[in-house]
């Protein structure tokens, strides 16, 4: 599978996005090297994109005026690791740096497509764009927003869930494992080809002031 791009705020040796960290199948599951189908179904080899079609998807993103998942992040904070290495395997994500429990926000007006537990990511979300063709991921959640569900349209900038360091994340180190993908497949949410958020977000605003953490009312909530 072809990488395009992504960026990493911290140099994290955990997390993983779409095709790098989709976690444990369920039991009886088949893994395949790029998602997880259900067992015993026929999957096509997924396409790859070219340079010209990663190029026409970032142009494309960014006319969608995608907003920062984490309020008052200075873009430029997203420039650079793509390529670092974690596990053996390229990052392909964004690691935003935040307080534990800081609201995570829609990027864009989409469906959640699936709320997934996973070793490595933890507490996850996947959004689907309004076309269907692109996912955001999003890793790492202490919790969902309350009544966050599957199938369920979310508007941009909608809180959906909540800072935290589920999954393989360092326990002292809260942050949101931030993912795009290209669905050269439509409908599956646990793969594509990465997009490299940096080039999406660059040259943006910073939208707003940072959020205030909102700690849960249930302290034996996990992290």
């Amino acid at each position: 599978m072809k990488w395009h791009g992504f960026a990493c705020i911290a140099l994290l040796a955990f997390g993983g996005s779409p095709n790098v960290q989709s976690g444990l199948p369920p039991a009886g599951t088949t893994v395949h090297q790029s998602g997880l189908p259900p067992a015993a179904t026929k999957v096509p080899a997924e396409p790859k994109l070219t340079d010209a079609q990663t190029s026409a998807a970032i142009a494309e993103l960014r006319g969608k005026h995608l907003l920062m998942p984490i309020q008052g992040v200075d873009p430029e904070r997203l420039r650079g690791s793509f390529y670092e290495m974690r596990a053996n395997q390229i990052h392909g994500a964004v690691d935003i740096l935040a307080p534990r429990y800081t609201p995570i926000l829609a990027t864009e007006d989409g469906v959640i497509a699936k709320l997934w537990l996973s070793k490595a990511g933890g507490t996850t979300i996947y959004e689907f764009d309004p076309s269907g063709k692109y996912v955001y991921y999003y890793a790492h959640l202490s919790r969902y927003a309350d009544g966050l569900k599957e199938k369920q349209h979310v508007k941009r900038g909608d809180v959906i869930g909540y800072v935290g360091t589920s999954g393989n994340a360092p326990p002292n180190t809260p942050h949101l494992h931030f993912s795009i993908a290209v669905l050269t497949i439509p409908g599956r949410w646990w793969t594509g080809t990465a997009i490299d958020p940096y080039e999406v977000f660059k040259g943006t605003a910073v939208s707003g002031k940072p959020m205030s953490p909102v700690p849960p009312q249930n302290t034996l909530e996990s992290i």
